[in-house]
């Protein structure tokens, strides 16, 4: 499977032809139990973005449990809790104990470490 500038020079010399043709001219093909062939289209297509400069994070700061991506989105719940999760705490290095004060603003929820400044980030 080819990376990089490899990866982008192959496309070039393919130049206009079928996806699946491309992705396989440039490696993204694995053989499966039964003797055929899977094409990795997504593989092939994050390689290529990466190739043109656009990176991934590979770390586990966007997953949380399960291996599951935050969606960084919260839902008031039927008895009006707003409920963070443990790997949005986790994320911030938020510990039990920990006193925040709540800072309502027009369209967003700001939570300042009692005894902290509203400035800090």
């Amino acid at each position: 499977m080819l990376t990089g500038a490899e990866l982008l020079n192959r496309v070039k010399e393919l130049g206009d032809c079928a996806k699946t043709d491309l992705a396989r001219g440039c490696g993204y093909v694995v053989q499966k139990k039964d003797g055929s062939e899977q094409v990795k289209f997504t593989a092939f297509y994050e390689a290529l973005l990466e190739a043109k400069g656009l990176s991934f994070s590979t770390g586990a700061s966007g997953v949380g449990k399960g291996g599951r991506k935050l969606s960084y989105k919260a839902v008031v719940q039927g008895n009006g809790n707003l409920l963070i999760g443990k790997a949005y705490t986790a994320l911030l290095e938020l510990q039990p104990g920990d006193e925040y004060e709540i800072k309502l603003g027009r369209k967003q929820i700001r939570l300042i470490p009692v005894g902290g400044s509203e400035e800090e980030d």
